[in-house]
């Protein structure tokens, strides 16, 4: 998930599109349409900023009425907020569960009532859903990993600035991590530190790893909530120089939000892994539709560039593509990435 503190420009619009736990009527609403209700998971950072703004763009585009919530990263207010949009007549959901076991309860009274969940960016730790939209995570560890064993040429120290654990993303994202480092670059020593996708949690904690091994060299952030707070102090340290200088530190980040990329443009952050906002909006809203159409869907190969997989038994995920961004476009390891200013990346046409 996508996790930088939201900066002047997007406040309008998280003003005007994190509604509240009332409920509320977005783009699409009016239309006549089928009515789905979309919960948003957070209205705090720049990535779901813009998967807010790209909801009522495809509601619109598919003929749906939409009624929305906010829940602010807190699961009982989801919790709340489902029972005011089956109150709305609704006929599916979307949703992004930020507590992925807390969820269950809810998954199951709404099945109860035959109103099929689309999850987004997450994916339940058990419960029915009709499809998860989101992208590889281990994936996202996985290809942090070798850009960062590559550019440290297999030994050195890194901090890698977790999620929340209780979130399958931070595991899924901290597992793959530790696991492509310890069997690819045994040599490089992991401080792993649980952030919780909180900026200030995370910066404290870099700060005592930056003091206690002045040589660490590579920070891997499991999003861009970390993004301000790294940057700050690279630049306080006298860190923050080209990456031919001896002193720099690597960093690589998870989102692909358009401060992103300008970073990696000025040679103040590496490279990101670029979950797309713009998809996850497009085809939760695809699937729900089509769910409560009665349409299904099996394991293989989509038109759209990515693969449904099967989980577990009756949990299928639609894996999107999400590419590593550097700031030349070479390849890690096997792991091929694209420039920064790759006119695909939805950072770079985010119009959300």
């Amino acid at each position: 998930m996508g996790l930088h503190r939201i900066g002047a420009s997007l406040l309008a619009l998280s003003a005007a599109a994190a509604l509240t736990a009332c409920g509320g009527e977005d783009g699409a609403a009016g239309s006549g349409g089928t009515v789905v209700g979309v919960d948003y998971p957070r209205s705090d950072t720049d990535f779901w900023n813009s998967y807010i703004g790209y909801v009522p763009r495809y509601g619109s585009e598919l003929g749906l009425e939409l009624k929305t919530t906010n829940s602010q990263n807190d699961v009982a207010t989801l919790t709340s907020n489902v029972q005011t949009l089956v109150s709305q007549g609704v006929k599916g959901v979307v949703m992004a569960p930020q507590d992925t076991a807390a969820i269950a309860p809810t998954l199951q009274q709404l099945a109860g009532k035959k109103i099929p969940v689309v999850s987004v960016d997450t994916r339940p730790d058990a419960g029915e859903v009709s499809m998860v939209v989101r992208a590889d995570n281990r994936a996202y560890g996985q290809k942090a990993c070798k850009f960062l064993g590559t550019k440290l040429k297999g030994t050195g120290k890194v901090v890698m600035l977790q999620g929340d654990l209780s979130s399958i993303n931070g595991r899924d994202r901290t597992e793959a991590f530790n696991e492509c480092m310890r069997a690819n670059f045994p040599n490089i020593k992991v401080f792993g530190e649980a952030a919780n996708w909180d900026a200030a949690t995370a910066s404290a904690k870099l700060q005592t790893d930056l003091t206690a091994h002045p040589d660490i060299r590579g920070v891997y952030m499991q999003s861009s909530f970390a993004l301000a707070g790294t940057l700050q102090l690279l630049r306080q340290r006298g860190l923050l120089v080209p990456p031919d200088d001896p002193r720099h530190v690597f960093v690589v980040s998870n989102d692909g939000i358009p401060e992103e990329l300008k970073s990696i443009a000025a040679g103040n952050i590496d490279a990101t892994v670029s979950q797309p906002a713009d998809l996850y909006a497009k085809w939760a809203l695809q699937y729900v539709k089509d769910a409560i159409a009665g349409k299904k869907y099996a394991p293989g190969k989509t038109d759209h560039d990515s693969t449904i997989v099967q989980v577990r038994p009756g949990l299928l995920e639609d894996q999107l593509s999400a590419p590593l961004v550097t700031r030349d476009g070479a390849t890690f390891g096997d792991v091929p990435s694209l420039r920064y200013d790759d006119k695909s990346l939805w950072g770079n046409n985010n119009r959300g």
